[in-house]
């Protein structure tokens, strides 16, 4: 049987994107672990359509 962990999918949305009036989103799917991470986390990650390296964040 499999375990139920704690971990859980969060989706992390840029953060400059969302200024910078150009169409569409750039969004992330990962894990983490809720109960070592209760805040929400933040980190540098891609941007294909600014094509640089931004903060995203979690949202939801």
């Amino acid at each position: 049987m499999a375990k139920k962990g704690n971990r859980v999918q969060v989706i992390l949305e840029c953060t400059e994107h969302k200024n910078s009036g150009v169409p569409g989103t750039s969004r992330y799917i990962t894990t983490k672990n809720k109960k070592n991470t209760t805040e929400r986390i933040e980190l540098k990650k891609f941007n294909r359509i600014l094509k640089k390296v931004t903060v995203h964040k979690e949202i939801k």
